[in-house]
């Protein structure tokens, strides 16, 4: 029987907000099973660029990573955010380490290519170091992974921390019994401000016809169908409460 073993990702909506941060967090903090953390931050590299007069670029959810704007999420992800979230789990007595993809040779990824749209450093990923992950979980240490990536020849990457969770926990299927939680600044999918308790794919596309899942959204969830259909057992897309209860939020089905 495997162990259980719980993937978690946040974005820049809850680390923004010191006050669901910390909650967040205590309750991150309380859970007993192995565990991995995923963190973006976009909203807050965004907001950095702008106070030096770069405006963000994104295109459909997608970030267009110059090397201006690269340096500054280097910045933000691996440094100021990370080192923010380990800090605050240590005072919770949840003791962490803060990697990006560089570290350990964690994430592999190559630039992405040019087709329609140049997005300058950005990585696909190649290859997760699950067996560094496995024996940092095996000391009781939980990683807590921000979106960077590395091409093995000295450039670090900015990667989609939605496809860096999905991608860890796919890998990491084969040894544990793996959940996957998204939290978002939703309480899960809406329509009308009510949540969709449950969607499966065919429900999805209808939706993305709609147009009541579009942009960003829609990149998120084809990363949390491709993880279901490839070994993951369980995922959930809601708020930061989802980390506690499951009650109200959106499970994704097959």
């Amino acid at each position: 029987m495997k162990d259980k073993l719980l993937v978690v990702k946040i974005g820049g909506s809850i680390i923004e907000n010191d006050f669901i941060l910390n909650n967040f967090l205590k309750s991150f903090s309380k859970i007993k099973s192995k565990k991995i953390l995923v963190h973006g931050g976009g909203k807050i590299a965004s907001s950095f660029l702008k106070k030096i007069g770069i405006v963000p670029k994104l295109i459909e959810g997608r970030r267009i990573t110059e090397k201006k704007t690269l340096d500054i999420i280097i910045m933000t992800y691996a440094g100021l955010l990370n080192k923010k979230i380990v800090a605050k789990l240590q005072k919770y007595n949840c003791n962490s380490l803060g990697l990006s993809g560089t570290d350990g040779n964690l994430i592999l990824a190559k630039k992405r290519v040019v087709k329609k749209i140049n997005y300058g450093f950005v990585g696909d990923i190649e290859m997760i170091n699950t067996k560094l992950l496995d024996e940092i979980i095996n000391m009781k240490i939980c990683p807590i992974i921000c979106s960077l990536s590395h091409d093995k020849k000295g450039q670090i990457l900015n990667t989609n921390a939605d496809t860096i969770a999905s991608k860890i926990s796919i890998d990491l299927s084969k040894k544990f019994d793996v959940t996957l939680k998204y939290c978002f600044d939703k309480p899960g999918i809406l329509i009308n401000e009510t949540i969709i308790n449950s969607l499966n794919t065919d429900e999805y596309k209808s939706l993305i016809k709609k147009r009541i899942i579009k942009d960003g959204m829609i990149p998120k969830i084809e990363n949390c169908f491709y993880a279901l259909k490839n070994g993951v057992n369980k995922i959930f897309i809601g708020n930061h409460d989802i980390v506690k209860s499951i009650k109200n939020c959106t499970t994704l089905t097959l």
